[in-house]
């Protein structure tokens, strides 16, 4: 899992399909890393496209928000897959079996979470009786264990005190006192152990997908939050580094002020850095996360770039996102950290939203391209940003993104003047708007141009990833097992030829 520099080359056009691992048609209830991985990347090839992209692969907490993972290094163990592990050897073909679930459906995440974490529990007893490769689990522990520990102590005691938020533990483990760490460690051993081997498998298998995807051309696009979760193994090891009370309760979290997602803003409340302190330390933390996401994918979408400029500071005890304040972010200086730790960092910025001369002038000296969104570029503005005339080759253009409806279903909720500005704009009736707007994003001057699948699928509203703002009910579509159908990936596949979207050797 080391990181080696990127050799991506942003000046080769290319197009990437936008597609969680969740959102599949897995056998158990929810889309994992086994069959139907395999096919979906196979799908991809015969697309041409180039690029895979999804969100944050943490352990879902909160809202089951991929955005408000338990863990910044851990994998989610719902990903895993039962048939493969099955295929290792570690559970039968009757165990399976009874394992509940389908191939169809918005994912129900607590009965994923329950069947699943029996599996997993069966598997382990038989890895722990000598079944598996003991050798090469051995190697992971001690080549991760700068963050396993922390993480395999925490879940454990998640589990014991019913998966309440650790600033509800006892006082002397929320203080993380040496002792009665020590204490819990042989306490809850077992259960510790397992959550080493949960993640193990996890890396094995994604390990294996990734190197499925590089075989066939394909690079991964994975994501960073900027901001981690409260109630997470990174905030409990590493209070120090979080803006925290001495119980650990935020003293003010992060959010962004009113938009044109949310009239009241967006209260995240997630803790904020101490960046005096993390710069103090050379951002050590951040380093070892950055390196930690680039052994897992080829490039980084970093999530809400203009916090690193400056970001919304909210109280803890408001409500909403209204009355907060702006305060400066880290700045270059992060980022020069972070490229000579890590060298030339292949990261795409989220600069959506209120976005400032300076927020794009620390991306413009940064070199990094910034993501332009086409449900944004209908304004009756010749002057906004998102209309394509305006893109520079540095940048990735989307139809939408997993926050967005998606492009059917936004067309269909426009008002009319900004439908009859799109048909205008396009030259087109409207009657195809999805794959007007993947043209239109293909043929753009854009070096990168990704496409939710929903899009490619010409989806409704039905099919959203998410609503920001609403706090549960999201992240549970999954595309259904006949929808990738070969004339699908073939009209994509046209589109990536005609615009030169294919890579160096046309094919």
């Amino acid at each position: 899992m080391d990181h080696h520099p990127s050799t991506y080359d942003w000046r080769r056009r290319r197009a990437g399909v936008l597609l969680h691992p969740t959102s599949l048609p897995g056998p158990h209830g929810i889309g994992d890393l086994g069959d139907v991985v395999d096919d979906w990347i196979a799908f991809l090839d015969a697309a041409g496209a180039r690029l895979w992209q999804i969100l944050p692969l943490g352990p879902v907490g909160y809202g089951n928000s991929p955005y408000a993972a338990l863990s910044a290094f851990a994998g989610n163990p719902l990903l895993i897959s039962l048939d493969r592990l099955a295929e290792a050897g570690l559970l039968t073909a009757r165990e399976l079996a009874d394992v509940p679930g389908s191939r169809e459906g918005p994912v129900d995440f607590q009965a994923v979470q329950e069947a699943k974490s029996a599996a997993l529990a069966l598997a382990h007893v038989r890895f722990a009786a000598g079944g598996g490769d003991h050798d090469a689990f051995g190697d992971f522990v001690r080549q991760q264990q700068g963050w396993l520990e922390d993480w395999a102590l925490y879940a454990a005691l998640r589990e014991h005190f019913d998966h309440r938020p650790w600033t509800e533990w006892e006082p002397a483990l929320r203080r993380r006192e040496p002792e009665t760490l020590a204490t819990w460690r042989d306490r809850l051993a077992r259960r510790i152990e397992y959550h080493r081997f949960v993640q193990w498998v996890f890396f094995e298998q994604w390990n294996r997908v990734r190197r499925l995807a590089h075989a066939r051309g394909i690079q991964i696009l994975g994501d960073v939050p900027i901001f981690v979760a409260h109630d997470s193994a990174d905030v409990w090891a590493r209070p120090e580094i979080f803006s925290l009370d001495e119980d650990g309760k935020a003293l003010v979290v992060a959010g962004v002020p009113p938009d044109y997602f949310s009239a009241t803003g967006q209260r995240w409340g997630n803790p904020l850095y101490r960046w005096d302190v993390l710069a103090e330390r050379s951002y050590d933390w951040w380093i070892e996360r950055l390196r930690a996401t680039l052994a897992l994918v080829d490039l980084v979408r970093l999530d809400h770039f203009r916090g690193f400029e400056s970001y919304w500071e909210i109280p803890a005890d408001e409500p909403t996102a209204i009355n907060g304040r702006w305060r400066p972010g880290p700045g270059r200086a992060f980022f020069r950290a972070m490229e000579q730790a890590l060298g030339t960092l292949p990261i795409v910025v989220e600069d959506l939203g209120l976005i400032t001369p300076e927020v794009s002038a620390l991306r413009d000296e940064l070199g990094y391209p910034g993501m332009k969104v086409l449900q944004f570029a209908f304004t009756n503005d010749p002057a906004n940003p998102y209309l394509p005339f305006h893109y520079e080759r540095n940048t990735v253009v989307y139809t939408g993104t997993h926050d967005n409806d998606t492009t059917a279903g936004w067309y269909a909720s426009a008002d009319e003047a900004e439908r009859d500005l799109v048909r205008r704009y396009l030259g087109v009736a409207g009657t195809d708007i999805a794959w007007d707007f993947i043209r239109l994003a293909l043929s753009s001057v854009a070096e990168l141009a990704i496409a939710p699948l929903q899009d490619l699928l010409s989806l409704g509203s039905e099919a959203r990833m998410n609503l920001p703002g609403k706090p549960e009910g999201n992240w549970s579509w999954r595309v259904a097992p006949s929808a990738l159908r070969p004339e699908i990936a073939a009209r994509f596949r046209e589109l990536c030829r005609l615009y030169g979207r294919l890579g160096e050797d046309g094919g």
